[in-house]
């Protein structure tokens, strides 16, 4: 499912694993060890990505409304206040057409800190049925022309009135949208996207009441230099997170529709552990349509509940995020790290993280398989500064728990280029990863996602 003419094609829906993957499983202690390591400081990052949001009352009245009204509130957000019209969308993943009411926000243009060669949309929005979102980009060149408004994204919380999506075939010969990401077509030429703007569009069905509500709307704009590998980061915190252990591999042939069932499951398995982490995770009703006996149930929802109709996965980074944040309290984020150091910042202030990767089985020691892409979640740092994680591809939930080598590991997820098994050159994710956090976080939580320009 890879993308082959874009600098990203581990579009991490699909796990490609050889025979016998996560036989390898690393047993352990989930206890946390104290910190060695001094505050967290700011990021090298910043020197490639640029992270912004718009997420106060403020920043939602800074915007241009057509039927919208931003609310105020402990945790303010967008949503319809008088629509401004009516119209018809054909879900071209059920046929159906339907009428809808419609009310739009366009953001001021942000001028990204980093002349951007990838962008990627992420939001946290309540989309109750009988709602939902469409989320847009239009962005400026570095030659001062302009891109189309592409489409990031068409968003239901639930699955009864439109299904999710993604939209195919947006190009302008210029840039591309793969799946969830902007990308400029050809970044040797030097071309970048310097600014852009973001619409939101709310729909709701006519003569009701009903609205969407979106608290956050987040740009990750990176220009991350084309890498094999990238030197190794110094050990600095000794922690490990009780973060809840579970296996994509127990649900094998599951809910086929939802990606070909649970071994393609890397992406939600890993967000309900970080969900669960946090104390939050689907209520008995909302898992009533799960088949009775199934383990862990909840990791079938978020499957059913992360799934990119279009892409046909459960891989959609922003899908997840989405997901992730509509648990109350929760907000998430896409975005990039620099290295294990920044997730160190994270990890020591009790946020674990998840990560996306790809590998040959001999670049990463223990893991039993090789993946064109694969998410797991970073828990902790041995003493040692290697990587304790929670990888779901793993034949049981009992063996999630794995420690992998520092070095290789922070080369298999920081690179944006490696070598498949025949020898050919891939694309690599370049330190992509999903953060979830307490809407109302701790101050050392605060702190450390400041530190990333993350709040």
């Amino acid at each position: 499912m890879n993308r082959p003419t874009s600098r990203r094609t581990v579009l991490t829906a699909a796990l490609a694993v050889a025979a016998g993957a996560g036989t390898a499983a690393s047993a352990g202690s989930a206890a946390a060890a104290p910190s060695l390591a001094s505050p967290p400081t700011p990021s090298a990052a910043a020197s490639l990505v640029d992270n912004h949001s718009w997420r106060t009352y403020t920043d939602w009245r800074s915007g241009s409304g057509a039927g919208t009204r931003a609310v105020a509130g402990r945790r303010p957000g967008l949503v319809i206040g008088t629509p401004q019209g009516h119209t018809d969308y054909t879900d071209p993943h059920t046929g159906k057409t339907a009428a809808w009411e419609y009310a739009t926000w366009t953001s001021p243009r942000h001028r990204s800190s980093v002349p951007a060669t990838e962008v990627i949309a992420s939001w946290n929005a309540d989309a109750p049925a009988g709602t939902w979102i469409q989320i847009e980009l239009c962005g400026r060149y570095s030659d001062d022309t302009e891109t189309p408004w592409y489409v990031m994204g068409r968003w239901a919380a639930g699955d009864g009135d439109i299904r999710r999506t993604s939209v195919d075939d947006q190009t302008d010969g210029r840039s591309s949208i793969w799946t969830d990401t902007f990308s400029v077509d050809d970044a040797a030429s030097g071309l970048r996207l310097v600014s852009y703007r973001l619409r939101l569009t709310l729909y709701r069905t006519p003569g009701s009441r009903l609205t969407p509500t979106v608290w956050r709307l987040g740009v990750m704009a990176s220009d991350i230099p084309d890498r094999f590998t990238v030197e190794p980061s110094t050990p600095g915190l000794v922690r490990e997170l009780p973060v809840p252990r579970y296996s994509q591999n127990v649900h094998a042939g599951q809910y086929p529709e939802y990606d070909n069932g649970g071994e393609a499951w890397c992406s939600p398995t890993s967000s309900q552990m970080i969900i669960e982490y946090w104390g939050r995770r689907p209520t008995t009703e909302d898992l009533a349509w799960v088949k009775p006996g199934l383990a862990d149930p909840q990791v079938c929802h978020a499957a059913r509940f992360t799934y990119d109709y279009q892409y046909e996965g459960c891989g959609n980074w922003p899908f997840n995020a989405a997901y992730a944040a509509t648990y109350d309290g929760m907000s998430a984020v896409v975005t990039r790290l620099s290295s294990l150091t920044d997730l160190e910042t994270l990890i020591r202030a009790g946020i674990p993280v998840i990560t996306s990767q790809s590998f040959r089985k001999e670049e990463l020691t223990g893991a039993g398989y090789g993946t064109s892409g694969h998410l797991m979640t970073v828990i902790g740092f041995t003493a040692d500064g290697d990587v304790i994680a929670n990888d779901p591809a793993s034949p049981s939930d009992e063996a999630v728990r794995r420690i992998y080598k520092r070095h290789e590991w922070e080369n298999i997820w920081l690179r944006t280029k490696r070598y498949d098994a025949n020898g050919k050159v891939r694309s690599g994710t370049g330190g992509v990863c999903y953060i979830y956090w307490p809407a109302d976080p701790a101050s050392s939580q605060r702190r450390a996602l400041r530190s990333l320009g993350l709040v």
